[in-house]
């Protein structure tokens, strides 16, 4: 009678040795993935989500892309009319229509990726909340998605420039390039920071509408870093500049600033030759410097939306 008993305890223990020898580095634990990184392994997906953004934006819409014309349009009348006819930098800036709208453009790219992209999560709580993929895809696709968007204001940009006598150069078409580039990195640092927080705290939607308004004058696009650098001065706060000039943002609308509107013959040939012409001092080191921010930002975004992504499902 004892033969059973030590065939079963051979039996439990030779299934306790086949257990112990699987491999699992194979598998990966549901929920942790390799952060930002995975989105070149979920490309597929990415391509799909940035479908279904740019599908529903303007859904019912009676004009819809039209939409991405009228309301850049307006704003621009307004701050025109405001600040360059009753403030008087019309007749400040040669050809500030272009000084305006070329620096404007960018700000809105900033301003609509940033919301997107913190409310990106969110908005998709259905899919957060059934399957796993990786959580990084949703405020990506929702900053190319807007993107898309912005490629309209752009080509209006380019048509309007053109009637102003721009020349498109290899110079301007490059810083054209990397201001888009610096603005983009930038908010996706930002836009894993908030979407991860506006999970649980629903606040961040409202900081970030702070921040858009903010960034509208935070910029030298109603007025020009002459401006600032003359303030800065006056009062004995040079640093002021250079934090000032430290920002990605402004860096972008600088870069832009130059490849379209410093690139008119209206504005060269101007008599006084406008001081904002020039680059602002140690611009380098300011780009420097921004590079430096969008770095930070995308490695604080990054470990907070790890931290975060953890309860995305029970906080939706």
């Amino acid at each position: 009678m004892a033969y059973p008993v030590a065939k079963t305890r051979w039996h439990h223990d030779t299934a306790r040795n086949f257990v112990t020898q699987i491999d699992y580095s194979a598998f990966d634990t549901p929920g942790r993935g390799r952060g930002i990184l995975d989105v070149f392994r979920y490309h597929y997906l990415l391509r799909l989500l940035i479908g279904k953004s740019t599908s529903l934006r303007y859904r019912n819409s009676v004009l819809g892309w039209f939409w991405s014309y009228v309301r850049p349009t307006v704003q621009f009348l307004v701050y025109y009319l405001v600040v360059g006819q009753i403030l008087g930098l019309h007749s400040k800036v040669p050809a500030f229509p272009l000084y305006l709208f070329s620096g404007l453009v960018l700000v809105n790219l900033f301003n609509d990726t940033m919301s997107a992209a913190t409310s990106s999560i969110v908005s998709n709580k259905a899919l957060v909340r059934k399957i796993y993929l990786p959580r990084e895809l949703f405020p990506l696709a929702a900053i190319i998605g807007t993107f898309t968007h912005f490629l309209p204001q752009l080509a209006v940009l380019i048509v309007v420039s053109l009637l102003f006598g721009w020349l498109p150069s290899f110079a301007s078409v490059g810083l054209a390039l990397l201001g888009i580039l610096l603005v983009v990195a930038f908010v996706m640092g930002l836009g894993l920071f908030f979407s991860a927080i506006n999970v649980r705290f629903r606040d961040a939607s409202n900081i970030v509408d702070i921040i858009r308004t903010i960034a509208t004058w935070s910029v030298p696009i109603l007025y020009t870093w002459e401006m600032v650098k003359k303030v800065t001065t006056t009062h004995h706060v040079p640093w002021l500049f250079d934090i000032y000039m430290s920002n990605p943002l402004a860096v972008g609308v600088e870069l832009y600033h130059h490849a379209f509107w410093g690139s008119l013959p209206v504005v060269n040939d101007a008599d006084p030759r406008p001081i904002n012409l020039d680059w602002p001092p140690q611009f380098e080191w300011h780009v420097v410097a921004a590079i430096g921010v969008i770095i930070f930002s995308l490695v604080i975004g990054q470990f907070v939306f790890r931290r975060f992504e953890r309860s995305f499902a029970q906080d939706l």
